[in-house]
C-alpha cells in the first residue's frame, strides 16, 4: 500500500537530484493515476515522481529500459540536428551519480527535464492531433529501429502474449468463482469463436515473420507531448512499459483507444464502431513517421494488430468479470462486463470493414 508523501519527503527526494540549486517549489503535477508526480522549480523545471512499486515490481528494470531507450534516443536526435532537451525524456542523475534514488521508506524516485512549450491531452479534439500522435509513435519506431531490442526487460511478462491471455481467459472461465458465467454465455462464445487466430501474431514472432522491436505498449495520445505553437509532437513519453514486441500491437492499441466513435465504457453499444476516417489518418501518420523502417509483413500486418489488441483487452475485461472484478478498477455494477461488450463490438466492426482497412494500409 502506498503511503502520503510528507512536505519533507519531497523536499530530501528532490534534493538528491543533481539540479542547479535546491528546489524552491514543488507541486503535484499531472492527472496519471500510477505514479506520484510532482513538478520542481529551481529555475529550471524538473519532473519528480515516485514509481508505484505495486504496479512495477522491479523499478530498477524499468530505469534500466528508460536510460537505454532515452541515451540511443538523445544520440540519434542529436545527430540530426535536433533538440534532445525536448525531443526525448532526459533523466536526471543524482549527486552520486545514480539515476533513481531509494529512500529510507524503501521508496523509488526518479527526475526527468521538464520538456517545455509543450502539452499532453487527455482526448483527440481534431483529426490533426490523432495525426500528429501517429507520427509520433511511428518515428519513435523509426528511430529506434536498429536498437537491439532483445537487450530490453521484459518488465511486464507476457504483456501481449494473446495465447497466453486467452489461456488465462479460459481459466477463469473454467473456475466461475463467482458463478457469472452463465449469464454472459454469449461474449465467452465471441471469444471462442475467434480461438484459432489468438496465436496469429505470437506465432510470426517465433517464425521470424515478424521482427522483435522495442514497443512502448501503451500508445495513447496523453503520451505525447505537442508544441503549444506548431502543434505537432514533439516527445513520446511515459516509457514505463518500454519493452520488446510487436510494432503492430503498438498500432493497434492506437487504433483501438483512439479511433472507437464510443467511449472505452459505452453502454450503448450502437454508438460503438471503427472511424474509418480516423482509422486513416493514423495508418497515414504512422507509416509517415515509420519511414520505411517496417517490413511488408508489418505493414501488411496492421490491421490484424488493431483487431487482435482490441479483441485481447475485451477478453482481459471479460476474464477480470468473470473472477470479481480484481484487477481493472471499477466504478459501477457491471463495469467491466460494459468495458468487454465495447471491445467486442469494435471487433465486429472491424471485421465488417476488414477490406477497407487493409485497402487503406495498402494505399
Amino acid at each position: 500500500m502506498r503511503t502520503a508523501i510528507t512536505e519533507q519527503e519531497l523536499k530530501t527526494a528532490a534534493q538528491q537530484f543533481a539540479m542547479d540549486a535546491d528546489a524552491v517549489q514543488i507541486e503535484r503535477f499531472g492527472s496519471g493515476h500510477i505514479n506520484d508526480t510532482f513538478l520542481v522549480t529551481d529555475g529550471r523545471r524538473y519532473i519528480l515522481q515516485r514509481l508505484n512499486t505495486e504496479v512495477f515490481r522491479d523499478p530498477m528494470l524499468v530505469i534500466e529500459n528508460i536510460e537505454g531507450v532515452t541515451r540511443f534516443l538523445r544520440a540519434k536526435i542529436e545527430a540530426a540536428g535536433g533538440d534532445p532537451d525536448r525531443e526525448t525524456l532526459n533523466l536526471i542523475h543524482t549527486r552520486e551519480e545514480k539515476p533513481y534514488y531509494i529512500d529510507a521508506e524503501g521508496n523509488f524516485w526518479r527526475m526527468y527535464l521538464f520538456i517545455e512549450g509543450a502539452t499532453s491531452y487527455d482526448a483527440v479534439k481534431k483529426p490533426e492531433d490523432f495525426y500528429h500522435s501517429a507520427e509520433a509513435f511511428g518515428h519513435f519506431q523509426y528511430q529506434l529501429s536498429d536498437y537491439p531490442a532483445h537487450t530490453l526487460h521484459e518488465t511486464i511478462p507476457a504483456f501481449h502474449d494473446t495465447p497466453k491471455r486467452y489461456r488465462d481467459f479460459q481459466k477463469a472461465v473454467q473456475e466461475d468463482v463467482c458463478h457469472r458465467a452463465a449469464s454472459v454465455e454469449k461474449e465467452i462464445r465471441f471469444v471462442e469463436e475467434r480461438a484459432a487466430e489468438m496465436g496469429l501474431a505470437m506465432d510470426m514472432l517465433r517464425e521470424g515473420r515478424l521482427p522483435l522491436r522495442v514497443t512502448h505498449n501503451d500508445t495513447k495520445l496523453n503520451n505525447i507531448m505537442i508544441d503549444d505553437k506548431t502543434g505537432r509532437a514533439v516527445c513520446v513519453i511515459d516509457l514505463d512499459t518500454v519493452m520488446p514486441g510487436l510494432s503492430i500491437f503498438d498500432f493497434g492499441d492506437s487504433i483501438r483507444f483512439g479511433a472507437n466513435t464510443a467511449v472505452e465504457d459505452e453502454q450503448d453499444l450502437s454508438k460503438v464502431s471503427l472511424s474509418l476516417p480516423l482509422y486513416e489518418t493514423y495508418v497515414d501518420g504512422f507509416l509517415t513517421g515509420c519511414g520505411g523502417a517496417l517490413t511488408d509483413e508489418e505493414r501488411r500486418m496492421l490491421p490484424q494488430g488493431a483487431r487482435l489488441m482490441t479483441l485481447e483487452c475485451g477478453m482481459r475485461f471479460l476474464a477480470d468479470y468473470l473472477q470479481g472484478d480484481t484487477y481493472f478498477q471499477i466504478h459501477r455494477e457491471n463495469h467491466n462486463l460494459d468495458r468487454c461488450r465495447t471491445q467486442f463490438g469494435l471487433v465486429a466492426d472491424m471485421e465488417r470493414k476488414w477490406d477497407a482497412m487493409e485497402n487503406a494500409v495498402a494505399r
